[in-house]
């Protein structure tokens, strides 16, 4: 299987009601495909946890039936056991190459819970698994305990690490050195090539598709000196307000979607000014062209 080293957490472009723009969206994975990045569909980035199950269930098979060239993943990602496992029993009927298993949402459980917890996901899958620690998001963190317990899986594929600490990384890579790992957070990729992860789960390949694929090139070949400058003073604008708020109003500004809409809570009204992301693009533009 060819293994992909960049995997975007793509947005999921609105109309101004608050329905799914589907020819936005066609447009934005067909770009995805034109860059070379697997896809993810439905995470955090996507806004999965704020449509319905058959709104879900419309966007994973658009994009399923769209015959790329490219892998889609899918977010799995909630409170509720049996409505997970109803999610993963529809995607694996479908042209989906592989699943996000994000730790359990409010919960908080220990160990031993989330140890369940995945292998319940993990023996209904029919697909391979990518393991997700966001403790910002869920409120907890991802034991390495639990990947040992969980290690032997045959549907275990990967982890995203995304808890924005190095040591964590390691330790990760100390306690499971056998499962590989993907990095979560776009600023952070520098670092954690270093420490021996394998790619990059980014957001800010959606605004920068080529490019970001071209970074991440960079960084698994150890050639970082010039990257964290441009990258992290750009990274820190798209982070300037919750996401995926900033990526929508930017790729908005660019005419790669229709509008920036996004569902409450998320607002636009949470991004000040936007002059700090123009100025990200043009830095991030005038990077690449000097190193493609």
């Amino acid at each position: 299987m060819n293994e992909y080293r960049l995997w975007t957490a793509l947005i999921t472009p609105m109309k101004p009601d608050g329905t799914v723009h589907y020819e936005d969206l066609e447009g934005l994975l067909k770009q995805q495909e034109e860059a070379g990045n697997g896809v993810l569909m439905l995470g955090s980035t996507g806004e999965g946890i704020s449509f319905s199950e058959a709104e879900k269930r419309d966007i994973i098979k658009f994009a399923a039936t769209r015959n790329l060239k490219i892998p889609i993943m899918a977010g799995v990602g909630g409170i509720r056991l049996e409505t997970q496992l109803e999610w993963i029993d529809y995607c694996n009927e479908l042209n989906i190459d592989s699943y996000l298993l994000v730790t359990p949402l409010y919960s908080k459980p220990g160990r031993y819970g989330q140890a369940a917890w995945f292998r319940e996901l993990l023996d209904r899958s029919d697909k391979r698994c990518m393991i997700y620690n966001i403790p910002s998001r869920t409120g907890v963190k991802l034991p390495p305990e639990v990947l040992q317990d969980i290690k032997d899986h045959a549907n275990l594929w990967s982890v995203k690490e995304a808890s924005g600490s190095i040591d964590d990384f390691k330790m990760f890579r100390k306690k499971v050195p056998e499962l590989p790992l993907y990095s979560g957070d776009d600023g952070l990729m520098p670092d954690f090539s270093k420490e021996g992860c394998v790619g990059l789960v980014s957001v800010a390949a959606n605004v920068w598709p080529k490019e970001t694929n071209l970074y991440v090139e960079k960084c698994l070949a150890g050639d970082t000196n010039e990257l964290k400058q441009v990258w992290n003073e750009a990274i820190r604008a798209l982070f300037s307000a919750p996401n995926p708020i900033p990526s929508k109003i930017l790729l908005h500004s660019k005419n790669e979607i229709s509008n920036s809409t996004l569902r409450l809570p998320l607002t636009e009204k949470d991004l000040a000014d936007m002059s700090h992301l123009l100025d990200a693009d043009q830095s991030i533009k005038e990077w690449y062209l000097k190193n493609k």
